[in-house]
């Protein structure tokens, strides 16, 4: 179920304690990441594998987040989960990274991961892979 408007989770997972922000992509909401932008550690950022005409608006708005000044200067991770691949209409990820154009972001670490939301297929790997980033430092 897509968000609306946001939720606050927090949880512990792979040894670090998270405060999620679960913040709708629709455009009237989009203006309210930027109040997190300041304490942000990591980034997940969650893309509809079967809305391939949507793919122009991630990569547009992923640009103007890592343009803003408090996301460029920490080089926060970034994790991209590749959404609903159950379905039959869903983009590869591969095919996602390249429609997003993720090879430009050289300046922090970033990592692609197929998942299906629903079932939490993927999310455990996926997740891990950020928490060992941010351990890292």
């Amino acid at each position: 179920v897509p968000t609306v408007g946001f939720s606050t989770e927090e949880f512990q997972k792979h040894g670090i304690n998270f405060c999620a922000f679960d913040m709708s992509g629709q455009s009237r909401y989009r203006n309210l990441w930027e109040h997190y932008y300041g304490d942000v550690e990591g980034i997940i950022v969650v893309i509809d594998a079967t809305d391939k005409l949507r793919f122009a608006v991630v990569k547009d708005e992923l640009e103007i987040m890592l343009a803003d000044p408090r996301i460029a200067e920490k080089k926060v991770p970034i994790l991209f989960l590749s959404n609903k691949m159950d379905q039959p209409a869903a983009s590869p990820p591969a095919e996602t990274q390249q429609a997003l154009e993720l090879d430009r972001i050289t300046d922090r670490q970033w990592a692609i991961y197929p998942c299906d939301a629903l079932k939490a297929e993927g999310v455990e790997e996926a997740t891990k892979w950020l928490a060992d980033v941010m351990m890292r430092g």
